[in-house]
């Protein structure tokens, strides 16, 4: 057998050498695949038809595949477009996965950003939970008026989230104390405060009983971009233009190229006379900066007011769309439009086709588990060795472990 390949193969090699995205685009087909699985185990008819698989193998395969058809045209429906739908609910699939999209992104662009510098912050969810409390309370304490109300509101939640991101970066450049640690007790601490708060006269609802806070004046909450009947925010906006700025921060700048060398050997960075210390705050800063426009989402944009749940699971999704996106803004959009178009269809997909909402879950998860195992994929696929391909989740691991 020649051992000449074709110029499709060849190109597909070639492609796999120079770019990380086919092999993103694998793993994502391969918790496709199996996602399939699950959803055929767990489709009545189709378990049903196994009993007799033997006497006639086609109503199996008939109707496996039927139950995945149906299952995956109900999550895009849900996600997209609905043929159904008329009128602007014809955009309703799409804006709802773009609202769903928004908080990942910026909880991305906080992981991914603190990775870069070779950090960890897990403590998005504090960040996130203290960057609400600060916009919520600026929001229904003072009544501003519009535009300025919103842009107080806005600042304070960044302001809390810097805040509450910065003291862990300051606990890790002068104790040496580790961020993931320090994160994730801040976590609880943000947790404790909110729950507090959600009892105290004056922040909670007037004549309410429930753990809710007053809601934030109209003049703080951020405008429907597609109109009252589409709950899409200009959220999406912040969150576009925050990529941006993070592409810009961390490709273009000097600081983000001193950010960026502190977190690929901190050593060679020391001996080269940068401060890594003040790096590490710096980063904590922006980190919980742009966590903090992720509580500002929930709150002024979302919600309208604080609960208990606020952060909603934010906080370590945005780890899960950071890594997907292997610590790139530009990735941490994609891999938030990805899940937040699941998050969106699986509603559709359990409604129309009882398929339980678990297997969207752990098609996540799988997504992720690929992603984190490259070496998987080449295997499955037959492809060659990356170049670079999955530096960044290789990196991310070597940071982990160093």
């Amino acid at each position: 057998m020649s051992g000449r390949t074709g110029p499709g193969r060849r190109v597909l090699d070639a492609l796999v050498r120079a770019d990380s995205v086919v092999m993103t685009s694998l793993s994502l087909l391969c918790a496709l695949a199996v996602g399939a699985v699950l959803i055929v185990l767990a489709d009545q008819p189709t378990r049903t038809a196994m009993g007799y698989f033997l006497s006639s193998p086609g109503d199996t395969f008939t109707l496996g595949w039927h139950a995945v058809w149906s299952g995956y045209a109900a999550l895009f429906e849900g996600a997209v477009f609905n043929p159904g739908n008329s009128g602007m609910a014809v955009f309703e699939p799409l804006s709802n996965t773009l609202l769903n999209a928004t908080p990942l992104i910026l909880g991305g662009l906080a992981v991914g950003t603190a990775f870069r510098a070779g950090l960890f912050n897990i403590g998005v969810q504090g960040q996130l939970i203290m960057g609400a409390i600060c916009a919520g309370y600026v929001g229904f304490a003072f009544r501003l008026p519009p535009v300025v109300g919103l842009l107080a509101a806005l600042l304070a939640g960044v302001a809390g989230g810097a805040v509450w991101g910065g003291i862990a970066g300051w606990l890790r450049a002068r104790t040496g104390a580790h961020e993931v640690i320090s994160t994730i007790m801040m976590n609880y601490l943000a947790l404790y405060l909110l729950s507090y708060l959600l009892g105290v006269p004056g922040f909670q609802a007037p004549g309410s009983n429930q753990a809710i806070s007053r809601e934030v004046s109209d003049t703080a909450r951020l405008p429907q971009i597609l109109g009252p009947d589409l709950r899409l925010h200009a959220g999406l906006v912040i969150a576009i233009l925050a990529a941006v700025a993070c592409w810009w921060l961390l490709s273009r700048s000097t600081l983000g190229f001193s950010l960026r060398t502190i977190g690929a050997n901190p050593s060679a960075a020391r001996t080269a006379g940068m401060n890594v210390e003040r790096g590490y705050v710096t980063v904590m800063l922006i980190s919980g900066g742009l966590a903090g426009l992720v509580g500002c989402s929930q709150v002024l944009g979302t919600n309208h007011a604080l609960t208990g749940d606020i952060d909603a699971g934010l906080g370590f999704q945005a780890i899960t769309v950071a890594l997907l996106g292997r610590a790139s803004a530009g990735g941490a959009v994609l891999a938030g439009l990805l899940f937040g178009a699941f998050g969106a269809g699986d509603v559709v997909m359990v409604a129309n086709t009882g398929v339980p909402a678990d297997v969207v879950s752990v098609i996540e998860a799988v997504v992720v588990l690929f992603i984190a195992a490259p070496a998987l994929i080449r295997s499955i696929f037959r492809l060659p060795e990356s170049r670079g391909g999955a530096a960044g989740v290789g990196q991310f691991a070597k940071g982990w472990n160093g």
